[in-house]
């Protein structure tokens, strides 16, 4: 059953998000790859298998590991445009490894850790409103765009849900929202789009995260208080509600987080 969550979830959210993203354009792609389907299911394991208490430690654990976040966002601003876009992930991928390890050997308080993750975000968006609109062209992607989009987090999820189980609560904590989902659209928007596909949905991406850090939050201050069921309820309500607000309120500015290139065409 573990198994075919690890295996079905995260993958699933990924095509609806690249569906999304071809039918509405980036920033509405961007905002529903922040929901947590792949962090809430890990956290989720890790409550069931070493109990509330413990992952209580990791939810707070990955309401800080939201700065490695930044840091994969940060990342790919700085190099997309100016190395090959492999080689830009590896790069965003090593900074948030080397990140994760540094925010795993800290403890802080739960408000404190998601004070830190607000700031680095709203760090980041910040650096994406200075960035230029350019034009976004259409593309006619190959028949196995979405299948290997799906068969790539998939084995992203197997990696770093292994890795989880076998270290404690600060790095279960750390790994859990390691940017599976994130990294493979953001892979598939900068080869076949560029720099541009990749701000588009980094406009879209960043902010959502803020619902993600609250989620994370939730649970941490949740999980030794309420019911597992409860917690993990309350906090995905939060996070969904943060996502559709971001949703409409796009809407009404005219379909942007902030700002958004001038023309999305996908194509499947």
């Amino acid at each position: 059953m573990l198994l075919a969550l690890k295996l079905l979830l995260a993958p699933t959210l990924v095509v609806l998000s690249s569906l999304a993203t071809r039918r509405w354009g980036p920033r509405l792609g961007g905002i529903l790859v922040t929901i947590p389907i792949v962090a809430g299911p890990i956290l989720l394991i890790i409550c069931l298998e070493h109990g509330p208490a413990f992952a209580a430690q990791a939810a707070a654990a990955s309401t800080l590991a939201n700065v490695a976040l930044a840091v994969f966002a940060l990342a790919l601003i700085m190099t997309v445009d100016r190395v090959p876009w492999w080689v830009a992930m590896m790069i965003a991928w090593a900074l948030v490894l080397l990140t994760d390890l540094g925010l795993a050997a800290v403890t802080v308080p739960a408000w404190l850790a998601l004070l830190v993750a607000v700031l680095a975000l709203h760090g980041v968006q910040y650096v994406l409103r200075r960035q230029p609109d350019d034009l976004l062209t259409a593309t006619r992607l190959p028949w196995w765009d979405l299948p290997a989009r799906a068969m790539a987090t998939a084995a992203l999820v197997l990696t770093v849900t292994w890795s989880a189980e076998v270290a404690g609560p600060n790095l279960s904590g750390v790994l859990a929202p390691f940017p599976i989902a994130l990294s493979v659209v953001c892979a598939f928007a900068a080869a076949q789009h560029g720099r541009t596909g990749v701000i588009g949905l980094l406009r879209g991406i960043v902010p959502g995260l803020d619902g993600f850090a609250l989620f994370c939050f939730v649970l941490a201050v949740t999980l030794n208080r309420l019911p597992v069921w409860m917690a993990f309820t309350l906090a995905t309500i939060l996070s969904l509600a943060w996502a559709l607000a971001l949703i409409r309120w796009g809407e009404r500015k005219g379909g942007g987080t902030g700002h958004a290139p001038r023309t999305v065409h996908y194509e499947a």
